[in-house]
This record gives structure tokens, C-alpha cells and sequence, in this order.
């Protein structure tokens, strides 16, 4: 590891996102002042280097960002000083500019953001002061919204993983306020519906999941309403089943999970 260049705004609960330039673009988040940050910043890999770019309309935290087929990337949702949003903001990196596009029917934060195999965006659950089991279609081609089967469960701080036969995996999360969950359930876009697969032997939030070169997923840590976890769990679309995984060394909650080029996972944080 080696120190590179530093934001020029600290923050968490940002969102970090690699464009198709191989820059980094970062979002939004929270200065740790009770201050919701518009503030964006793109990273350049070639010379370490962080400059500012074109600020959101609102500032956010907890939301999402999207890198669509297109290059754009879609920012959703999230949360400010003003409560819960439900607006969303495209972001062009040919001219470093955001532009209002349609609104999601539900504000939610802590909510998660799939590009389907279609280009479609599918939102899945969050919190608006509830827990939410909605689900929501962007469509890129026209910047409208549009409903979509809702979930089985209720869930925020969950993940939603793509799956090689295009269908989207949504595991654990947090619902009401001490609910922790070790439910999962698969959505086929093809057909709009939910159907519940097998649940994790472990209940968890702030966990990640991560699509394998196999075609499973692994679900590292989280935590399980109060203890941070260093459990890993697999799941294999072909029968719906979860298996244990060895343990990592360090139980983590809020961390990262990257899938690098030779199949393995890099878990940070």
C-alpha cells in the first residue's frame, strides 16, 4: 500500500464510482458537521490526483451512484438536511455537469442501485422513515421511473448483486428498529416478480456481496445488530443453497469487497 492524493473534502457516506475514462468519481456524502455534501471530485489514476468537478443539484448522503451503459452516472436518493429525497441527477463526464432527470416515486436513503443486463436501473428498499419494499425501474432512454414488484421484505443497508443469468439477489439488511435480516430473494427482470431463495445461516447489514468468476456470491461480515462479523457465506444460484465460508481474520462492518482480475476478493476497511 503506498499513500496517494487526498480528497479535498473529507467525507463519508459517499459514493465512489469508476468511469469509463478509468477516473474515479466521488458523490456527496456527509462532512461530519451535521452538513450534507453537493461537492464532487474526480480522481485521476495516472497522476494521483484529486480536482474538483461540477457540484450536484442536492447535496446527499446515503444515496446511490450508477454508471450507466451510456457513461452517464445516475446519482438516486439519499438523505440532507431537509429529510429524505427522492430526486435524481445524471452526470455527464464528457462536460463535467449534472442534470435533473425524473424522480423516483419513493424518497428513500440507505436504499440499493442495480444496472440491470438491459440497462435498466432497478432501486430496491431504503427507509423514508420507514422501511420500504418497493422497488423502482429507471429507464435511461426516456428518464422516467416506473414501478416494479415489490420485495417479500422490508430491508434497508442490504445488497443487491447481479447475477450472471441476469437476475438480482438481495440479501439481509435492516427493517423497523431492531429487525436484522438473514432473508434473501430473487428478482427476474424479465418477468418483474420476487421469489424468496434460501437464507443466509446469518442475520446482517452493512455486509457486502460479491459476484464470483464462478457465478457465486459471497457475502462477507456486516454486522448483526451488535456485534461487527468476520462470517462469509456462499450462495449458488443453481440450487438456491448457502454454504459457510472460511472466516476472516477481522470481524468488519461498512467495509468494501472488490473482485480483482485473477478471481480474488480484496476486502478493506
Amino acid at each position: 500500500w503506498f499513500y496517494t492524493g487526498s480528497m479535498s473534502v473529507a467525507r463519508n457516506q459517499h459514493t465512489a464510482s469508476v468511469l469509463s475514462n478509468g477516473k474515479v468519481l466521488v458523490t456527496g456524502g456527509w462532512n461530519g458537521s451535521n452538513n450534507a455534501l453537493y461537492s464532487v471530485e474526480l480522481y485521476d489514476l495516472s497522476t494521483g490526483i484529486w480536482a474538483a468537478t461540477g457540484n450536484m443539484t442536492n447535496a446527499r448522503y446515503f444515496h446511490t451512484a450508477s454508471v450507466l451503459p451510456n457513461g452517464k452516472v445516475l446519482v438516486t436518493g439519499g438523505g440532507n438536511d431537509h429529510g429524505y429525497l427522492n430526486s435524481a441527477e445524471l452526470y455527464d463526464p464528457s462536460i463535467g455537469i449534472w442534470a435533473i432527470t425524473g424522480n423516483m416515486t419513493n424518497a428513500r436513503y440507505g436504499h440499493i442501485a442495480s444496472v440491470l443486463l438491459n440497462g435498466k436501473v432497478l432501486v430496491t428498499g431504503g427507509y423514508n422513515g420507514v422501511a420500504l419494499n418497493s422497488a423502482e425501474l429507471y429507464d435511461q432512454s426516456t428518464g422516467i421511473w416506473t414501478a416494479t414488484g415489490n420485495m417479500a421484505n422490508a430491508r434497508q443497508w442490504h445488497t443487491a448483486s447481479v447475477l450472471q443469468n441476469g437476475k438480482v439477489l438481495v440479501t439481509g439488511g435492516y427493517y423497523g428498529i431492531s429487525t436484522v435480516l438473514n432473508s434473501a430473494e430473487l428478482y427476474d427482470p424479465s418477468t418483474g416478480i420476487w421469489t424468496t431463495t434460501g437464507s443466509m445461516t446469518n442475520v446482517r447489514y452493512f455486509h457486502t456481496a460479491s459476484v464470483l468468476s464462478n457465478g457465486k456470491v459471497l457475502v462477507a461480515g456486516g454486522v448483526n445488530g451488535s456485534i461487527s462479523l468476520n462470517s462469509a457465506e456462499l450462495y449458488d444460484p443453481s440450487t438456491g443453497i448457502w454454504t459457510t465460508a472460511s472466516n476472516m481474520a477481522n470481524a468488519r462492518t461498512s467495509h468494501t469487497a472488490s473482485v480483482l482480475p485473477n478471481g480474488k476478493v480484496l476486502v478493506t476497511g
